[in-house]
């Protein structure tokens, strides 16, 4: 059974993190609900400070509004700053009056609260979101966290693999690059398409997101002319004159190994001929989306056998200043050729952890990059 002190331990426990989830919705009442709590802490303290100065000076005065800085939208904030700061004043101009002495320190203390109390709401006023720092960074987190589940290819059936790496420019989290991907309910058919958005950071993955959820919904649904052409025409009608993206969509039977290659603008595919150990420039070319009203794409389509492979990438694994793209590719091109031939560290049968490899080789730039391997299994030796 359980005891009474653990029940309302729980019962705390329960409470707090149903505050702490309305926060994180951002909600009016959430915001009431913390601008109530620090207006009654920054009173205590204000009380405190009037009989025993010595015991509650300025400085948690400036903690409460550090807090709220972070915990609140920018009108509840004003508030709290106003009474921390009004309350602070009066407190010292009644002790000037009184019989405690007000010395230059704290005169000097009142002035710099009064200084950063408006610092604070001009940090505050210039959250473009209109959202606290802290819940900012929680939305900014999940966006994150979306774009990474986006590149996820689904289980593939038995003789298949696939395998991803992404680096976001500079390390920040944030990448316009992304992969969206279906595989049908008969596990026979394989849909993805992965798209470069123009930019980097966090401009570009909120780009990237919004883009991500029109795609993801007309993925296996449409053609794949159709979807180039509707991804087309949904960047033709963003405001922004930097709207435009480069794409590779592929769509692969599972059970032939038939495949098809749209390119919008993006680097060409490249495929592994395990006959000969060599990896190809596939022949796929079109224009970038955004660009053109009529967006021309020239497929490709071939067969892999057991043993080949197709690889995607974005132009950030392949640019460098001041060189030809072209050098780029066939850098990538060679690279992995090494990699997977019969000395490399892939072996001569398999291609785990080429992605990941393919991306330390890369210089780290000021440009997002993605790579993807899908793989036809070896077929296994008779014994």
């Amino acid at each position: 059974m359980t005891s009474r002190p653990a029940q309302m331990w729980t019962q705390v426990v329960r409470y707090v993190q149903d505050r702490v989830d309305g926060w994180r919705s951002g909600s009016p009442a959430s915001q009431r609900y913390v601008a109530v709590v620090l207006l009654v802490l920054l009173t205590l303290t204000l009380v405190v400070s009037s009989f025993a100065y010595w015991l509650a000076p300025v400085g948690p005065v400036f903690v409460w509004l550090l807090v709220g800085m972070l915990l609140l939208r920018f009108r509840p904030l004003v508030l709290v700053t106003t009474w921390g700061v009004v309350g602070t004043v009066a407190v010292a101009v009644a002790d000037a009056v009184g019989p405690q002495e007000l010395d230059a320190a704290r005169v000097t203390a009142t002035i710099t609260l009064v200084v950063a109390a408006a610092l604070v709401l001009l940090q505050s006023s210039r959250q473009r979101s209109g959202l606290p720092t802290l819940l900012g960074e929680s939305v900014l987190s999940d966006l994150r966290d979306r774009l990474q589940r986006q590149g996820v290819v689904p289980p593939l059936p038995a003789g298949w693999s696939s395998e991803s790496a992404m680096l976001a420019a500079d390390s920040v989290g944030y990448a316009g690059d992304f992969l969206v991907a279906r595989l049908d309910e008969e596990a026979r058919c394989l849909e993805m398409i992965l798209v470069d958005v123009v930019g980097k950071g966090v401009a570009a993955g909120t780009a990237a997101l919004q883009f991500a959820g029109a795609l993801g919904g007309l993925l296996g649904a449409v053609p794949p002319r159709r979807l180039v052409a509707a991804a087309n025409d949904f960047l033709l009608r963003q405001e922004s004159d930097e709207a435009f993206a480069t794409a590779v969509h592929v769509r692969l039977d599972l059970c032939s190994g038939d495949y098809e290659v749209l390119s919008a603008g993006h680097p060409p595919v490249l495929r592994l001929d395990r006959a000969d150990g060599g990896w190809r420039v596939d022949t796929a070319r079109g224009t970038a989306l955004g660009v053109t009203v009529q967006a021309e794409a020239e497929p490709s389509r071939g067969r892999l056998e057991p043993g080949d492979a197709l690889m995607f990438y974005t132009d950030g694994v392949v640019e460098r200043p001041g060189q030809d793209i072209d050098a780029g590719i066939e850098w990538l091109r060679s690279t992995a050729t090494e990699l997977t031939g019969p000395t490399g560290p892939a072996g001569p049968t398999g291609l785990a952890g080429l992605p990941r490899r393919v991306l330390r080789r890369v210089a780290r730039g000021d440009d997002d990059r993605a790579v993807l391997v899908l793989h036809r299994l070896p077929t296994p030796d008779p014994a």
